[in-house]
């Protein structure tokens, strides 16, 4: 099985990471699902 263990030094790079790649990809959802609610009503 693939595991992938972060050190503790490097954990607070992977939660930047993460939001970095999350927040936009969010952001891109929320909009996306306002338009379509828009096109629906």
């Amino acid at each position: 099985s693939l595991e992938w263990k972060a050190s503790s030094s490097s954990k607070p790079l992977v939660i930047a990471a993460w939001l970095a790649v999350g927040i936009p990809l969010a952001w891109g959802v929320w909009i996306t699902l306002q338009k379509t609610a828009v096109l629906f009503h």
